[in-house]
């Protein structure tokens, strides 16, 4: 039997409601700040530091709570709710190793500038330090992986401190914020009058650049004779999708944008060059190693993206813009340094730009290279291959669907072969590369969506670390369509073995793991299993026509490679593309 999620009333109604002062615990506290701050959706696991929040939970159906099977999944759904609605994701754990089963999540989120409002129990105030029953210093634990961090003292601090820590997730550039409550705090009682207004000290993010600078991007725009723009996941994050393509539109710059930037503009332009970097499009390599003018917006240079910082755009004048003034010059050292909201830099500039005028050859130089060496596999006839499975997925959702990837060669092979249409439309562990992410993630996304196609592509390997969580889309029905792409193998890791390791596959062998359509039906899901091109297409469209979630597996050959690839210690113009 399906559990019904219980339809919200509106924020508005309730801070009707709620406007009058009234002495409550605080965890009703807690219940109300997050209704107020807008969520509308929480992902948690209760225990024992946390019993008060779920006893006043009790009936509380103004947000919705989806209790999922382990906190990791928690955690990333919240984070997957974050990334597709762009509003910050919400997570509740206990103490002990409820909050430190986050650890990874929280770091995930970090990597990749994602909001989170992360809640943890914590044992009662006059045991904290002793060592007592399933304490952890969750704050110390996360300092390095969250933006900010409370340890919530008093219950009159509580209302303030839910407000700073939405402000803090969602401005400038966003990330994880952690409130760690002990159970005493979230049982006192005290006046509750709604906080609505911040005033911290010392944060104050910039989100309007220097002019000068400005002034100085627009020179340079108009002397390259061979520009490229580099955009990440910054332009996804501020909203900046069509101030970005109107830059383009204006400047004719050809464009790469990085695995978290993909979606920020849209694929099928034909200034779009593809993602650069390990296995980035020779397209975009070549550009970025051979142009005049690199504008980099809303990434961070990445080493997965640069390859051999010494030997990355060695010909290039470069600009950097980003929201966090710590990113710039911190790998790659700036001609032109930009400190501002992505989106707001970009408006400003777009009435001052003008075509690059001198970079028709360039142009096509460029459009040679895309012709010449595109994306490509030695498709053999009825034999399934990965990348024709995400073609197939591409071709049939005509580009609009949401994809979850987890990590690996099928994260790299949706980044190639899916062609994205839209922002948000792309969720994937970027700098942390989780495995296990994306799954959970998915339904996250697909809460935030509930009426788009949500579509999460996994490998063998990352599918059963969080694979429980296909218990929530059984019970409430979520209708994610699962794909598994299944190797039998950890397909990048004996990647690496295969081409820098002379073929010594140590410890990736994952045969035996289970039957990945009986485990979807053990849970009450549809399973459907494709070894060959006819099955899979039949069985990609009876998921797609099927009510709520199906699991599709996919059985793809282990000996499959994604390519192109830099390896370490090359810089990114020396591609293997899969002829040698």
């Amino acid at each position: 039997m399906m559990t019904q999620i219980p339809e919200i009333r509106s924020t508005e109604e309730l801070r009707e409601k709620w406007k009058t002062p009234e002495v409550i615990t605080g965890s009703e506290i807690l219940l109300r700040s997050l209704v107020l701050e807008g969520v509308d959706t929480v992902f948690g696991y209760p225990g024992g530091a946390v019993l008060y929040i779920y006893d006043a939970l009790y009936g509380f159906n103004d947000f919705k709570h989806v209790l999922t099977r382990h906190e990791q999944g928690a955690i990333h759904a919240a984070d997957g709710y974050a990334r597709a609605s762009g509003k910050p994701g919400v997570c509740i754990a206990t103490s002990g190793p409820g909050a430190t089963n986050l650890v990874t999540g929280i770091a995930t989120a970090y990597m990749d500038s994602v909001p989170l409002v992360v809640i943890t129990g914590n044992v009662f105030s006059s045991l904290i330090g002793t060592d007592a029953f399933q304490e952890a210093d969750i704050t110390g634990i996360t300092m390095p992986i969250t933006k900010h961090s409370y340890l919530v003292r008093s219950v009159e601090d509580l209302p303030r401190i839910m407000h700073e820590a939405f402000h803090i997730a969602s401005t400038g550039r966003k990330g994880p914020v952690l409130i760690d409550i002990p159970k005493d705090v979230s049982a006192a009682k005290t006046l509750f009058t709604p906080v609505t207004s911040v005033n911290l000290r010392g944060y104050n993010p910039r989100s309007v650049p220097n002019k000068l600078q400005l002034d100085k991007l627009v020179r340079a725009i108009a002397e390259a004779e061979r520009p490229v723009i580099i955009a990440g996941g910054g332009i996804i994050y501020s909203g900046a999708h069509e101030a970005m393509y109107e830059f383009v539109k204006r400047t004719e710059i050809p464009i790469t944008t990085t695995l978290l930037g993909l979606g920020g503009f849209p694929s099928g332009h034909e200034l779009w060059m593809g993602m650069p970097g390990m296995h980035g499009t020779y397209t975009a390599n070549n550009a970025i190693q051979e142009c005049d003018l690199l504008i980099n917006i809303g990434a961070r240079f990445d080493d997965r993206v640069t390859g051999k910082l010494d030997g990355f755009a060695p010909k290039a004048k470069i600009v950097h813009i980003d929201i966090d003034p710590a990113e710039i010059g911190k790998n790659i050292s700036p001609d032109i340094p930009i400190v501002g909201d992505v989106k707001t830099v970009l408006e400003m500039l777009i009435p001052e730009v003008e075509r690059a005028s001198k970079a028709d050859a360039w142009r096509s130089r460029i459009a040679e290279w895309k012709q010449d060496k595109p994306l490509r596999y030695k498709d053999e006839g009825k034999v399934l291959k990965p990348q024709w499975v995400i073609e197939l997925i591409n071709d049939t959702t005509k580009g609009e669907a949401i994809v979850t990837t987890d990590v690996g060669q099928h994260q790299m092979w949706a980044a190639q072969y899916y062609k994205f249409n839209h922002p948000r439309s792309f969720i994937t562990s970027g700098g942390l590369g989780t495995m296990g992410f994306g799954f959970p993630s998915a339904i996250g996304a697909q809460m935030a969506n509930p009426e788009r196609l949500v579509v999460s592509i996994n490998g063998d390997g990352g599918m059963q670390m969080c694979s429980q969580e296909l218990a929530i889309c059984a019970i409430h029905n979520i209708p994610v369509k699962i794909v598994v792409i299944n190797n039998e193998v950890l397909g990048m890791v004996r990647q690496w073995q295969n081409l820098i390791y002379e073929k010594r596959y140590s410890y990736t062998d994952l045969a035996g793991s289970p039957n990945f359509v009986k485990l979807a039906e053990a849970y009450g899901i549809k399973g459907i299993r494709a070894t060959t091109k006819e099955e899979a297409r039949a069985a990609w469209q009876e998921a797609l026509e099927t009510p709520g979630p199906v699991l599709v597996e996919f059985l793809v050959s282990k000996d499959e490679n994604v390519y192109p690839m830099v390896t370490q210690g090359s810089t990114i113009d020396q591609m293997l593309m899969g002829d040698e």
